[in-house]
């Protein structure tokens, strides 16, 4: 092996390994984020639940005072435990912990009532709930608590708040991983007494089995308890040793329901497992040497940027996203360049126009996506033009070298021609475009409220769309559930249900792309939700008064535009052979021909790489294409031999139609009606990028579902009296070659 080729194999491999340690990075993350919330509440109920009980029957049941044994803690603290204060006392401790308020003060004393209430431990499940309460009164609640939603009040001019914070901070700083070494250390023990035969094997009787739950442990044997035992002292592995003694109790507790102990022995192990062994543990000390030896691990500087290929990806839509993460770990210096900073979901922009969603729901802010990737600089910008004689992108002033440049520019709206309808049919790319669309739509109506004029009243009340598309027949069903479900009785002068939508589509059918079986379904469904259907019919003409159609006048206010789209202007910048739509020729590797560093990916390609064809404008294809790049340029820098010609795997196609309707084709399987719907609504939640954005787009959708509303109707912008304002129409780039010849707009299970 040359010396080239094995620092190329040295450098995969370490990559390989850093990949596998952010991975388990990003679990834990995960976890402690999403999981350990919810899992601390209801632990904190849990626990709580039963003093409450206690509480409440002693307070109803008045009786003789309770005496507890002779000698001890039990039979100082009885008395008062039992006496009606200490039962508020219970009682107001155990409402605290259950909501996370004061929760270390109210676990420590419901540890003390516990401890007063029995001289010794009477069973393993006593000894658990001791263990649990004293994490809390310790560590305190986690982040759905209210002691969180109150940690502001450090700052606050109550006299007592900062120093009774900065005491709790302290004890989960300081005392908190001392504890996790002693739970490791007591279930060790536990372990190695329920192999033991009654005593410690390693320390006889020196420690008796009613300290530690012994009876309960999981039976693994004497070799695999000791090891076991052994790994839990040291905290080593810690965390899959807790995952492995999990899923043992989990199989106990279905074996023997009645054991109370077994599920206070689950919630313990899912407490370390979630929590992690603690800062005193051989695992704290192997992830600081690993973050020593793989500064990415936190987000530094692995390698030094100087002298590495510089990849420049202009766009960062699906394909220049995916390219980008692609190339986080590798030995390269990436500028993704986009005009927003953020990235845009698009195929549910239809639902920001029609007020089913909010423009946050489908957006993401670009640079939290890359904060830990060090190699990679975010630079909003819009590009105007590229020397490749130079290799320097131009964005105004601004010039960016590179090595590699990588297309990913998009599309935008293609008028045939006729860019002068763009202020009267604002088309559907951006979220701009979006509110824009949402503005006049219902401007339209609040328009219809105030007028007299029947006339004027219907043209405000009809909504025609030209494009027969997936946008078109999505923008058309939405609308049409809008008026005719989401206002029934917002308005007094006029019924919104009388709204008029309409779709024209120049094609003979809707859906093109799709077997025309679904397309007769796609109509039916549409022409059953009201909206009046028009196909092979041209458009001719679009005003500020309305439509020509084919020779028919349609007074219409609000027309929305989606029948076709044109790439950037990324062949003019390179000054290379584009197709009628303005993309980029390119190769079969998807580099522009005669530039072998230069790539253009997505709606800016011209491919013909799904099995002879072109591919068609989807989000699939983007993200595939990035993908592929990635890789090109990553085999290109290490010496390896390239890969294959770029071939894509097309996923399917789906359109909804609206609610509990849609149609999906995937070849051999093609479904419609409410399966198609649900699995169409699964896909795109799964396609946006963020954890909060899929919440909350489900949870707006549920709302919808359930109640038909939307709480998101708001007019933003010009006001509702005043005419379109002249600088709406769209600033972004001038698309060079013949804009007549766009292309219409694609098939996509999501667009571009």
């Amino acid at each position: 092996m040359s010396s080239p080729q094995r620092a190329a194999f040295l450098a995969e491999g370490r990559r390989w390994f850093a990949g596998t340690l952010r991975a388990h990075a990003a679990a834990v993350r995960i976890a402690g984020r999403s999981v350990w919330p919810v899992f601390d509440l209801l632990l904190r109920i849990w626990l709580a639940q039963s003093f409450l009980s206690s509480a409440v029957v002693q307070m109803m049941h008045a009786g003789p005072p309770w005496a507890p044994p002779p000698g001890g803690f039990a039979a100082l603290m009885g008395p008062l435990v039992h006496s009606g204060w200490g039962r508020t006392l219970e009682f107001g401790s155990a409402t605290a912990l259950a909501g996370g308020f004061l929760t270390q003060l109210a676990a420590l004393t419901l540890l003390l009532v516990a401890l007063a209430t029995t001289a010794t431990p009477t069973s393993d499940a006593q000894l658990l709930i001791y263990a649990l309460l004293g994490w809390y009164g310790l560590g305190g609640a986690g982040p759905l608590s209210l002691d969180w939603a109150l940690g502001g009040l450090a700052s606050s001019a109550l006299t007592l708040a900062k120093p009774a914070l900065r005491a709790a901070d302290w004890l989960r700083s300081v005392i908190v991983p001392l504890y996790q070494l002693a739970l490791r250390a007591w279930i060790a023990i536990a372990l190695a007494l329920g192999s033991a035969g009654g005593a410690l094997a390693l320390g006889g009787a020196l420690f008796p089995r009613g300290l530690a739950p012994g009876d309960s442990a999981p039976h693994l044997g004497p070799v695999l308890s000791l090891t076991a035992s052994v790994f839990l002292l040291t905290g080593t592995a810690t965390r899959y040793v807790a995952v492995a003694l999990f899923l043992l109790m989990s199989f106990s507790v279905m074996m023997d329901p009645e054991h109370a102990a077994h599920f206070y022995w689950i919630l313990a192990l899912t407490l370390i497992v979630l929590r992690g062994p603690g800062s005193w543990s051989v695992d704290a000390l192997i992830e600081r040497g690993l973050r020593r030896s793989y500064p990415e691990l936190d987000g530094k500087p692995a390698f030094s940027l100087e002298g590495l290929p510089r990849v420049v990806i202009v766009g960062a839509g699906f394909g220049g996203l995916t390219c980008a993460k692609a190339l986080c770990d590798a030995r390269v210096a990436v500028t993704l360049i986009d005009r927003a900073n953020h990235h845009l979901f698009q195929p549910l922009l239809y639902q920001v126009a029609t007020a089913s969603l909010s423009p946050g729901d489908i957006a993401a802010p670009i640079r939290p996506l890359f904060r830990d990737a060090f190699n990679v600089n975010i630079l909003c910008a819009t590009v105007t033009g590229v020397d490749s004689q130079r290799r320097l992108v131009e964005a105004g002033a601004t010039q960016v070298p590179y090595d590699y440049l990588v297309l990913a520019s998009g599309a935008t709206h293609g008028y045939f021609g006729k860019d002068e309808w763009q202020g009267f049919a604002p088309g559907l790319k951006r979220l701009e475009d979006a509110t824009e669309i949402r503005r006049r739509v219902l401007t339209a109506f609040e328009k219809a409220e105030l007028t007299q004029d029947e006339a004027e009243r219907c043209a405000l009340l009809t909504f025609l769309v030209v494009g027969g598309g997936p946008t078109g027949v999505e923008l058309a069903g939405a609308l049409a559930e809008l008026a005719r479900l989401g206002m029934h009785k917002d308005f007094r002068h006029f019924d919104p249900a009388a709204a008029r939508v309409v779709l024209v589509q120049s094609a003979p059918r809707l859906l093109p792309s799709f077997p025309e079986a679904l397309s007769t379904i796609a109509q039916r469904s549409l022409e059953q939700l009201g909206v009046e259907v028009h196909t092979g019919r041209r458009v001719e003409m679009i005003d500020a008064a309305g439509v020509s159609v084919s020779g028919e006048r349609i007074p219409a206010r609000t027309v929305l535009w989606a029948a076709g789209v044109v790439a950037s202007p990324a062949a003019r910048w390179l000054g290379t052979a584009s197709d009628r739509a303005g993309r980029v020729i390119v190769e079969p590797d998807l580099s522009v021909r005669g530039f072998s560093n230069v790539f253009a990916i997505g709606d800016t390609a011209a491919c013909m790489g799904w099995s002879g064809r072109e591919v068609p404008g989807l989000a699939p294809a983007a993200k595939q294409g990035g993908s592929y790049v990635a890789h090109a340029i990553r085999a290109r820098t290490m010496g390896r031999p390239a890969a294959g010609p770029f071939q894509y795997r097309h996923r399917g196609s789906l359109a909804t139609i609206g609610r509990k309707s849609a149609v999906a084709d995937f070849g051999a399987i093609r479904l419609w009606g409410p399966a198609a719907w649900w699995l169409w609504g699964v896909v795109h939640v799964g396609l946006l990028v963020g954890v909060r954005n899929r919440i909350a787009t489900m949870v707006n959708w549920f709302w919808s579902y359930l109640t038909f509303k939307s709480a998101i109707r708001l007019i933003t912008g010009d006001d509702v009296s005043g005419q379109e304002a002249p600088g709406r129409r769209r600033p972004d780039v001038r698309v060079s070659g013949h804009p007549e010849e766009g292309r219409p707009e694609p098939e996509r299970m999501g667009e571009k």
